[in-house]
């Protein structure tokens, strides 16, 4: 039986915003199984609308949304909701998607169709911000403006967690295809974990 919690800050309510009728109700059925309260609309003027009438820890979004799209929705998102966590799930995705993705401060950039294991991995990462997040009163360091160019630090960052989900955690892998040591690449795992870029495991 589908388990349907109260909302509160230890476990945040999620918005699925899909334009896909029958996927997005199987992720809401499978979200709300994972054990939070998860409500699905199918564009992002709905969704601006859920936001603004409910608090949703969590917003997993889909880029390929009829109207304005899902880029220009999370940077609204990150400006009008800083403390909502944001966990991209999409069939449409491209690189420069990707970076943009993280320097909006995404928790997760997944593609579909994805294990339902993963998804949740990447709920739990997405409570656990949001629990630090109200703990600290939001006084994290804003992420890059939507607008201002990556860093050097931002783009290697990007593509060294892309190489990693690519290759599902190989470090070897990873290191051969980015022409890097692997001593080279554990460094820079330690800086990012040192640094709070990338949780740990």
């Amino acid at each position: 039986m589908t388990r349907t919690p109260n909302p509160s800050i230890d476990q945040p309510a999620v918005l699925l915003i899909e334009d896909e009728p029958r996927y997005r109700e199987m992720l809401q059925e499978a979200v709300a199984e994972m054990g939070f309260e998860a409500q699905g609309v199918g564009g992002a003027e709905q969704s601006l609308r859920a936001m603004s009438q409910k608090r949703f820890g969590i917003v997993v979004l889909d880029l390929n949304l009829p109207g304005m799209g899902g880029m220009d929705l999370l940077e609204i998102i990150r400006r009008d909701h800083a403390q909502t966590q944001v966990i991209i799930l999409t069939g449409f995705g491209s690189l420069e998607a990707a970076r943009k993705a993280m320097r909006c401060d995404v928790v997760d950039f997944i593609t579909k169709p994805c294990q339902l294991e993963e998804l949740e991995l990447s709920l739990n990462r997405a409570r656990d911000r949001w629990r630090r997040t109200l703990a600290a009163g939001d006084q994290r360091p804003q992420a890059t403006a939507p607008h201002a160019p990556p860093s050097l630090f931002d783009l290697e960052r990007a593509t060294i967690l892309a190489a990693l989900k690519r290759h599902r955690g190989n470090r070897r892998a990873v290191a051969t295809e980015l022409g890097i040591s692997l001593r080279t690449l554990y460094n820079r795992l330690r800086d990012y974990k040192r640094l709070k870029y990338i949780d740990p495991p």
